[in-house]
């Protein structure tokens, strides 16, 4: 069967519960994987609001919520937030996801950022700001294959923070622009 980008559904609840077993005590990504999951309906309910905007907590945003699947297997989950405010434009970006953890290091990371890119497009937002630790190669490496361009870099609670955009009309990154290799906000 086909990988595909679908909206969630009834129907992978046993390989949600299995896929966040899976991921242990780890931070899970999209932020959307640490909502309650016990009652899934109601799960699959609260991920509809956040896409419809209806029941958004202070400092978040309205946002859609993929699942990449083959057959019925959850490979990997993003998260499209519709637009920025000033608290995600600063870290986070438009796009979070995560790929299962047994399922890594097999490109699935790339193939899920370019069919979420392609529903950003289709909701045309552009440029797609996508934000990654400096330490996290991997996803540096996703990012830079779908056109992303590192336009900044600034130090976060410890960490440095990479911010990409793609679809950027102006090539010229934020960093060269300003001559800073590191650009603090």
């Amino acid at each position: 069967m086909p990988i595909q980008l679908i909206t969630p559904a009834l129907q992978y609840q046993t390989s949600y519960q299995a896929y966040i077993e899976e991921l242990g005590d780890e931070t899970r990504y999209p932020f959307p994987m640490d909502f309650a999951h016990a009652d899934f309906p109601a799960l699959l309910a609260r991920l509809d609001e956040f896409r419809q905007g209806i029941n958004i907590p202070d400092g978040f945003v309205p946002s859609s919520t993929y699942w990449l699947v083959e057959g019925n297997e959850l490979l990997g989950v993003s998260n499209l937030r519709h637009h920025l405010n000033n608290r995600i434009r600063h870290v986070g970006g438009h796009i979070g996801l995560g790929v299962r953890p047994s399922r890594r290091g097999t490109g699935l990371g790339k193939t899920l950022l370019k069919l979420t890119l392609a529903k950003a497009a289709e909701k045309a937002i552009t440029p797609i700001h996508v934000h990654c630790y400096k330490h996290n190669e991997p996803s540096a490496r996703m990012i830079l294959a779908n056109g992303g361009q590192l336009d900044s870099e600034i130090a976060e609670a410890g960490e440095v923070v990479q911010r990409y955009l793609i679809g950027r009309h102006d090539n010229t990154p934020q960093a060269s622009r300003s001559n800073n290799n590191l650009h603090r906000e």
